[in-house]
């Protein structure tokens, strides 16, 4: 150990950039195709389970649009954004007044107040609450009034040597249509830039969310499934998680390194998913500078970090579930590949034989539609589900079996 100062630089926040973007050189690829359209045939889908860097990726996805002489502007969607379509018009017209409050569209002279005021000229721009205006100005539907909008901003940005303008929302899965209320703000979103993208207007969705995104797009509009272009980000190879490990303390004067074994347990432990190698490395790195300057064994238990990955980031979720939910989970935890696809048959088939209370198909098929709507399992477009939370499998077993983990202890 040395005196040098040695600030940690992994970093397991949501969304939080890492040092290190490793294995994402297919997706980045992808998004530079989409931006070299001409013509908008094609919108951006990114994703993946939690875990996988979908935030992170469409941040890292800004300054390259930016530099292609692309607009960005964009949010993290909320479910207030769907709660109807007045909704989704005052968010997008607030994300377009980002970018386009700097278009000045004409000026006024006002007077000046009080004896001997001289009057001044005063520059009018496209602000929020001027979009506003020609938003409620315009006739027709909701969908007719945010196409009048958007058509006469790209007809201040084209002359601005503006590529386009991409809109960027995280968490889209949150959006959904609602019958029973008469609103369709889902479907109005596609129907508003699939309208403008006919007319040749250059403006972009880039979407991210949970593999629950794009069956919704589709079910709100058929057509969106030639609409977008789907990234699915899975998790890192072991090469890429080996250099998501060590690339970020090669260049910060880290005065500790990791023994080859112990690099191996930690790719295994976080299974390829960026955020667990994040949350692992910075718990790895800071045990072992504390033990390193109280003279202790460089050894780092790794069964405590993800009993502490445990507490962080699952317990949450986890106590979500009512306790019948908590038994089906049990049971798929138990499958032969639980983090893998699953069908509602072998989950019937396995309670027949592990619970004193099996579930019927029925049940199963209820629960199940539950536990998407709360974010733990997803339903693919064939009919197959999935833990939503990576290794959600695995900490199920550890909670409800008590299993104790292996002692992955190794050198530092």
């Amino acid at each position: 150990m040395t005196d040098r100062q040695f600030d940690n630089p992994f970093r397991p926040g949501a969304g939080q950039m890492p040092p290190h973007l490793a294995g994402r050189d297919a997706a980045i690829d992808e998004f530079r195709i989409l931006i070299d359209q001409d013509t908008i045939l094609e919108n951006l889908v990114l994703t993946g389970l939690r875990g996988v860097g979908k935030t992170v990726l469409l941040e890292h996805f800004r300054p390259i649009a930016i530099q292609s002489g692309w607009w960005w502007t964009g949010t993290d969607l909320s479910e207030s954004a769907s709660v109807s379509e007045e909704m989704v018009a005052l968010r997008l017209l607030t994300d377009v007044s980002l970018v386009t409050s700097v278009i000045v569209v004409g000026q006024e002279e006002v007077e000046g107040m009080g004896f001997r005021a001289e009057s001044k000229v005063v520059q009018q721009r496209l602000d929020y609450d001027a979009l506003v205006v020609r938003y409620k100005r315009t006739p027709g539907l909701v969908a007719d009034k945010l196409k009048y909008v958007l058509e006469e901003v790209w007809a201040r940005l084209s002359s601005m040597n503006v590529r386009g303008l991409i809109f960027a929302y995280d968490e889209a899965q949150q959006m959904s249509d609602r019958p029973g209320s008469e609103q369709y703000p889902l479907a109005l979103l596609l129907d508003v830039f699939q309208s403008i993208q006919r007319k040749g207007i250059p403006f972009m969705l880039a979407l991210t969310g949970l593999p629950t995104l794009f069956p919704k797009l589709v079910e709100a509009r058929t057509y969106a499934e030639r609409m977008f272009r789907v990234v699915f980000l899975d998790r890192l190879s072991d090469e890429a998680s080996r250099d998501a490990i060590l690339k970020p303390i090669q260049d910060v004067r880290c005065p500790i390194t990791l023994s080859p074994p112990y690099i191996e347990d930690v790719v295994r432990a976080s299974a390829g998913y960026p955020y667990f190698i994040q949350f692992i490395c910075r718990e790895v790195y800071d045990a072992a500078l504390r033990k390193s300057s109280a003279r202790q064994s460089l050894d780092v238990p790794m069964d405590g970090i993800l009993r502490k990955l445990d507490t962080d980031f699952f317990a949450g979720r986890w106590g979500r579930a009512t306790d019948r939910q908590r038994d089906l989970l049990w049971i798929i935890a138990n499958l032969d590949h639980p983090d893998d696809e699953f069908t509602v048959q072998e989950v019937v088939e396995l309670s027949q034989k592990l619970s004193g209370k099996p579930f019927s198909s029925s049940h199963v098929n209820q629960m199940l539609a539950t536990l998407s709507n709360s974010g733990l399992v997803y339903k693919n477009r064939h009919g197959k589900y999935s833990f939503a939370v990576p290794l959600f499998g695995q900490f199920i077993l550890r909670q409800v079996n008590s299993v104790p983990l292996d002692d992955h202890d190794a050198g530092v």
